[in-house]
């Protein structure tokens, strides 16, 4: 893998855990706790905000040399609801159940943090590649939490997955988890353990850093002893 490749996939892949919407940044927490209670409408609103936060951030990238920086904030909240109002009408024409399932959230979508905080923090200042890896990458962690927590809840809140039976018939749902402070409680345990584990790597990064320099200085301790 040449250098440029391993810097997009270094900016695709902190988005996943790292720097997940969700789970580390703690932005656009309202979906995740009002649209999550089954898993169809957790992976509908996370491919939406995938589309949005990805699209925008090309937008943004090729726009912004012409903006002025005073009015910039207005010219990428007109760039979001513009990509929203397409997912909305898109949504609408051929799922319109999904529609009506995500209600107003969808509409919400235009004002969700995560959306514009990488349009000003790092499309704004890069080109269009690392923009989209960066808007993709971001849109994929935010998906792939949304699925997590969904899951979670309508498998134990409902007894269900894609809406087919998990359980037998005597299983007693637990209805609170699908009420907000079950998934409030549930994201707390998942912030926790994704946090835990990204200290694991962080420590394990840092020990196989301190090996290589151990090893570079033994080897340059031998070359002086050989001279």
């Amino acid at each position: 893998m040449g250098m440029e490749q391993k810097s997009l996939w270094q900016i695709f892949s902190k988005g996943l855990l790292a720097e997940n919407p969700i789970f580390i940044l703690a932005l656009s927490l309202c979906p995740a706790l009002a649209v999550t209670t089954t898993v169809i409408n957790g992976l509908t609103m996370g491919l939406t905000v995938t589309f949005v936060i990805t699209t925008n951030n090309v937008v943004v990238s090729l726009v912004r040399s012409f903006v002025n920086p005073k009015v910039r904030v207005p010219v990428y909240i007109t760039s979001i609801a513009t990509i929203v109002t397409v997912a909305q009408l898109v949504l609408q024409a051929y799922f319109p159940d999904l529609y009506d399932a995500l209600g107003i959230y969808l509409a919400l979508v235009v004002v969700f943090a995560i959306i514009l905080a990488r349009a000003e923090v790092f499309a704004s200042k890069h080109g269009v590649v690392e923009s989209f890896c960066d808007g993709f990458g971001m849109g994929c962690g935010f998906t792939l939490a949304m699925l997590a927590i969904s899951a979670i809840r309508e498998i134990l809140g409902s007894g269900t997955f894609l809406g087919m039976p998990v359980f037998g018939a005597g299983y007693q749902p637990m209805l609170m988890m699908v009420l907000p402070p079950g998934a409030f409680m549930l994201i707390g345990y998942l912030v926790a353990a994704t946090k835990t584990w990204n200290h694991h790597k962080e420590q394990q990064r840092a020990k196989a850093a301190r090996v290589a320099a151990a090893k570079a200085a033994a080897t340059a301790t031998a070359k002086g002893g050989d001279e």
